[in-house]
């Protein structure tokens, strides 16, 4: 109970109880209250479930936590039940098929499946039926998975393309500037530039490469999963860059203009 005597009286304080009051709200004494926020006694685990009840929140974040570095908005969400798990320590569900070598397959997710992902994303029977197939210049320790990409803010990933990403347990580990596959409760699929706001803010910052579109934040409590991306299929070439073909040209033609000098001379 590392964390528990201080965390108490953050949250005491943050509901503005006096000790007299919340003792008698969670039908404890009032030196029973007091020897817990001084960490002169443990609370049993009946009085334990009742600050947990009373609070809204885990006793195992009211242990192991320690609150007084909360932001105000960590806070809340989790009072209000939208905490999420960032680091993976309670191990996300994820649904998943190997070959018959016992193998992690790549799960593609066809067009005509992409609506349906965030309802069957941990479901067994849903991913099981999704066309698979092996990279095997990916790490065989990892995992991946392959989605379907639409529109037009994020060249040269062209609309239509399929995007293979790495699985990402802990959120923690978003690398700030770099593609990602979000998967969404409202928006579903999202290819999209990342920055990570996480330890402040609780959000992502969206960006795409089409500079059309505005960056946009997303709080990781719409967040279902997260793939780091890693390579694109497409159909269609990238156009071409203008400004490096360009240079080329003049390289080419500078060349030239010395060889002819160096042969008049």
């Amino acid at each position: 109970m590392i964390y528990f005597s201080a965390n108490l009286k953050v949250l005491r304080k943050r509901k503005k109880k006096s000790q007299e009051d919340l003792s008698a709200e969670l039908g404890i004494t009032r030196s029973s209250q007091s020897a817990y926020e001084v960490g002169n006694a443990e609370p049993n685990f009946d009085t334990l479930i009742k600050v947990s009840e009373y609070f809204k929140f885990p006793i195992d974040i009211l242990l192991k936590e320690d609150l007084s570095t909360y932001s105000d908005l960590r806070l809340l969400n989790i009072e209000s039940g939208y905490e999420v798990d960032i680091t993976g320590r309670k191990l996300r569900v994820l649904a998943s098929t190997v070959d018959d070598k016992n193998e992690e397959n790549i799960e593609l997710v066809p067009v005509n499946a992409r609506a349906g992902y965030t309802a069957g994303y941990a479901d067994p029977e849903y991913i099981k039926v999704l066309p698979t197939f092996q990279l095997p210049f990916l790490s065989k320790q990892k995992k991946y998975r392959t989605f379907p990409i639409s529109g037009d803010s994020m060249p040269p990933v062209s609309n239509g393309s399929f995007v293979t990403g790495e699985y990402v347990q802990n959120w923690e580990y978003i690398q700030s500037g770099y593609p990602y596959i979000i998967i969404t409760k409202e928006e579903g699929i999202v290819f999209k530039v990342v920055y990570n706001h996480i330890k402040d803010k609780r959000t992502l910052l969206l960006c795409s490469t089409n500079p059309d579109y505005q960056p946009y934040e997303i709080s990781i409590a719409d967040i279902l999963e997260v793939w780091k991306f890693t390579n694109y299929i497409s159909s269609q070439l990238p156009e071409p860059n203008l400004s490096r073909d360009k240079l080329a040209e003049t390289v080419l033609q500078l060349q030239k203009d010395m060889a002819f000098l160096k042969n008049k001379s």
